[in-house]
C-alpha cells in the first residue's frame, strides 16, 4: 500500500524569506526551524528542518528588476557595467569536517563572477564556478543574464580588468553594441589578427593610459570590489552548503538579499 505525502502548504515566497533570514544570521537549519517556530506560533504547518533545507535549494530565486521605479527617468536605463570574480571558501569548519566529507580542502574554493550597477552598487548577474574556470569565459555568460532578464535597460560599458583581455569578448562587446572598458596586458600589440576594437583601445592605452582610463570610467571598475567586500563583512567569506548545487544556491540566497537591501537604501 502506497502512503501519499500531502503537498506542503507553505509558499516558496515564505520559505524564502526563512533563507534570508539563515543566511543573515549565519545560522544552521535547526537553529532556523527553532527562530521560525518561536515566532511563527500561529502558522498551521511548521516544516522541520529537513523540509526547510529542501525547499530553499529547490527554489527558483530569480534577480531580474520589475521594471523602472518612478524616480528613474530614461538616462538611467542607459547603465555602466563592472565585471570581477571573487573566491569564496567552501567551509568554515574543522579538519575533521573537511576529512569526513571531503570538502574545504586546503586550496579549493568556489568563484563568484557579478556584474553590477556602478552608480547602484546592485548585482545584474552572478555566475558561480569552480577555481579553475578562467575569468574571461564568464563574460558573455553574465551580459546575457542582464540582457534577458532586464528588457528595461542598456548596456552602455562593461568594465573589466585585464582577465577579460581576449579578441572574443572584444568582438562579443561589439555585436552587442557595448564600448569596451577593459585594460589589455601590457604585452598586447596591433596586428591584423586581432579584432579591430581590440586594436583600438591598444593604441589608446599605449598612447596615454591615464586619459583613457578617465574616458571609459575605468576607476569606477572597483565598484565590484566595494560589493565584494560588503557581501564577505556581511554573510562571511565561506559558503556552509557541502553540495555544489546547494553551494551556488547559497550565493544565490546572500546575492538576492544583498540586492534587497541596496534596493531599500
Amino acid at each position: 500500500m502506497k502512503i501519499r505525502m500531502a503537498k506542503s502548504t507553505i509558499p516558496g515566497s515564505f520559505i524564502l524569506i526563512i533563507g534570508h533570514i539563515r543566511v543573515y544570521f549565519h545560522l544552521p537549519y535547526r537553529q532556523t526551524e527553532g527562530i521560525k517556530k518561536a515566532t511563527g506560533k500561529n502558522l498551521p504547518d511548521h516544516p522541520c528542518y529537513s523540509q526547510i533545507c529542501r525547499r530553499i535549494n529547490k527554489l527558483d530565486i530569480t534577480n531580474n528588476r520589475t521594471g523602472m521605479n518612478d524616480n528613474e527617468n530614461e538616462n538611467e536605463k542607459n547603465i555602466v557595467i563592472a565585471i570581477d570574480s571573487t573566491g569564496i571558501k567552501v567551509t568554515n569548519r574543522g579538519q575533521w569536517i573537511q576529512e569526513k566529507w571531503k570538502a574545504g580542502k586546503k586550496g579549493h574554493y568556489l568563484k563568484i563572477h557579478v556584474a553590477v550597477n556602478i552608480k547602484t552598487k546592485e548585482i545584474l548577474a552572478l555566475e558561480v564556478t569552480d577555481e579553475k574556470v578562467h575569468d574571461g569565459k564568464v563574460m558573455p555568460k553574465l551580459i546575457e543574464h542582464i540582457l534577458k532578464n532586464n528588457k528595461d535597460i542598456k548596456i552602455e560599458s562593461a568594465l573589466g580588468d585585464g582577465s577579460y583581455d581576449s579578441n572574443e569578448n572584444f568582438e562579443y562587446l561589439q555585436k552587442k553594441r557595448i564600448r569596451p572598458g577593459i585594460k589589455v596586458r601590457k604585452n598586447s600589440i596591433i596586428s591584423r589578427k586581432n579584432n579591430k576594437v581590440r586594436n583600438r583601445e591598444v593604441k589608446f592605452q599605449m598612447k596615454d593610459l591615464f586619459k583613457w582610463k578617465k574616458k571609459r570610467k575605468y576607476g569606477q571598475r572597483w565598484m565590484a570590489e566595494t560589493v565584494f567586500s560588503s557581501i564577505k563583512r556581511t554573510y562571511g567569506e565561506y559558503v556552509s552548503a557541502t553540495k555544489l548545487q546547494n553551494m551556488i544556491k547559497e550565493m544565490i540566497l546572500k546575492v538576492s538579499l544583498y540586492n534587497i537591501f541596496r534596493r531599500t537604501a
